[in-house]
C-alpha cells in the first residue's frame, strides 16, 4: 500500500483502529522516521477522540487509553534491552484488557502476539509504503482504506 502523505498514513491508521478488537496487537515496524508515530497516533485518536494528546512514548515505553469501545496500549520498545522487558511493563495485561500499538517488534526477539496485524513501513519516493501481513484473528479482515 502506498503512503503518499502524513494523512494517508493516518487513515491507514483510523481503518486498522475501527477493525481492532481485544486481545489482538498492531506491530509496527520500520526504519526512525517512516511514520510509525504518525500512524499509532491516528489508531490511537481513532479509538478515542480526534483531541486526544498522544505523546510517543520513547521515553515511558508505553501509554494507556480508555476508548468508548475499546482500551489501547501504545509501546515504543526501542530502548528495550531484553524481550522479558515488555512483559513487564504490561504489554500481556494490555492485551487481556484491551489491544495494543507496539513499535520496534523486533525488540520482543520473535515472541510476538498471535493475533495481530504486522504493519512495515518503508520509505518509498517522496512517500512510503506499508506492507501489510495478518496474523491469527487478522487472517481474512479486510479494511477499507
Amino acid at each position: 500500500m502506498i503512503l503518499a502523505d502524513e494523512a494517508a498514513t493516518a487513515r491507514l491508521g483510523a481503518a486498522i483502529a475501527g477493525r481492532l478488537g481485544v486481545g489482538e496487537a498492531v506491530c509496527l515496524s520500520g526504519p526512525l522516521g517512516a511514520g510509525k508515530s504518525t500512524l499509532a497516533r491516528a489508531l490511537v485518536r481513532a479509538l478515542t477522540t480526534v483531541d486526544e494528546e498522544v505523546p510517543s512514548p520513547t521515553f515511558t515505553l508505553v501509554q494507556f487509553y480508555d476508548g468508548p469501545r475499546l482500551k489501547v496500549a501504545h509501546f515504543d520498545l526501542y530502548r528495550l534491552a531484553n524481550p522479558d522487558e515488555a512483559y513487564e511493563i504490561g504489554l500481556d495485561e494490555a492485551l487481556d484488557d484491551g489491544a495494543a500499538v507496539v513499535e520496534w517488534p523486533e525488540r520482543l526477539d520473535g515472541r510476538l502476539p498471535p493475533d495481530r496485524l504486522d504493519v512495515e513501513i518503508e520509505f518509498s519516493g517522496e512517500g512510503r509504503r506499508a506492507r501489510l501481513t495478518p496474523h491469527g484473528a487478522w487472517e481474512g479482515r479486510r479494511l477499507e482504506v
